[in-house]
């Protein structure tokens, strides 16, 4: 009887998860380009999922403390135009917010 040996466990770096997604999306373009509307209407709900999930990011970021000009750096964008994007979605317009929205 042989004994097999298990793979030690691998930690996954959120930045290389990351770029790992971001090959897979790649590799989907190139398949979606070679075949018909409905890969590519499949394509188009991961655009939503993808809006989403930087919502969502986003939220948690902000409830971490991190303010917009760190969000907007990190984003390519400015101060101003992150919270644009994103505040209402935080719950940071019309008074819902717990801390000056232009933080």
């Amino acid at each position: 009887m042989t004994t097999q040996r298990k793979r030690p466990k691998r930690e996954v770096d959120t930045v290389d998860f990351l770029r790992m997604l971001g090959r897979m999306m790649k590799a989907a373009s190139v398949r979606v380009a070679q075949s018909d509307e409905d890969e590519f209407a499949q394509l188009a709900k991961l655009d939503q999922v993808l809006q989403l999930t930087m919502d969502d990011a986003v939220r948690g970021l902000r409830a971490s403390g991190l303010t917009w000009q760190q969000i907007g750096d990190a984003a390519g964008t400015t101060r101003q135009a992150a919270h644009q994007r994103w505040a209402r979605k935080c719950g940071e317009l019309d008074g819902n917010t717990s801390r000056p929205a232009t933080s």
